[in-house]
């Protein structure tokens, strides 16, 4: 009971400080996305992908969270992205007063308009806890099995879209497409799903129209 307790207040106060942190954006004209997966299922290369191809229409800016290191920050920052680097330590996920402290150096890059927010490698814990992102997108990638959606439902069930990466290496696994956008539907009806390749570009381009047409949407929500 006592644990039970616990937790709830800790995600209690999480929505809370999640809550300020998505007026915040939204009061600046800030379209954000949480992205969420296991460890390698190429979300940093989907990212770098994304940048080549919208930041000449929305100029971006990106929060990585890892457990050690800033080498995915540094990846993104070659593309000539700013990138904001949080290191969780021994924590499997970011949390909103992680994101909540990053937002004045958001504020500082000047005229962002799409903020990516990547999470620490792992599909569990992230699906829990609201950063105060517009969208939660998970990604998956051929290389897992096409039953993730069936094993972790609740990352499913919280986000609006689902990248499903590495299609090309489709030919060298036992992965099924279609079962695993079975798998997903099931859980969540309404999921956008997308089928990418960030070595031969499929999909991409269908995913950063999807992107870009959410945060226009957003935008003229926001006008009203």
């Amino acid at each position: 009971m006592h644990e039970i307790l616990i937790e709830q207040g800790i995600l209690s106060k999480n929505d809370e400080i999640a809550g300020k942190n998505r007026e915040w954006l939204r009061a600046r004209g800030v379209f954000s996305i949480n992205m969420v997966s296991s460890p390698g299922s190429g979300k940093t290369s989907i990212i770098e992908k994304t940048a080549g191809l919208v930041n000449g229409l929305l100029k971006l800016a990106v929060i990585e969270g890892d457990m050690e290191t800033d080498l995915d920050a540094e990846r993104i920052r070659r593309h000539g992205i700013p990138a904001k680097q949080i290191t969780t330590g021994r924590a499997c996920h970011l949390d909103a007063h992680q994101v909540h402290h990053v937002l004045p150096w958001v504020f500082e890059q000047g005229g962002i308009r799409l903020l990516i927010i990547e999470n620490v490698g792992n599909m569990v814990c992230p699906a829990e806890y609201d950063l105060g992102e517009e969208m939660k997108v998970a990604v998956m990638s051929v290389t897992e099995g096409d039953d993730k959606p069936l094993k972790y439902p609740a990352l499913f069930s919280a986000s609006e879209a689902l990248i499903i990466n590495k299609t090309d290496l489709l030919p060298y696994t036992d992965f099924n497409m279609e079962r695993a956008r079975k798998n997903a539907l099931r859980i969540n009806p309404d999921l956008r799903v997308f089928e990418t390749s960030c070595t031969k570009g499929g999909g991409l381009a269908e995913w950063c129209g999807f992107l870009v047409s959410s945060a226009g949407r957003a935008a003229k929500a926001r006008a009203k």
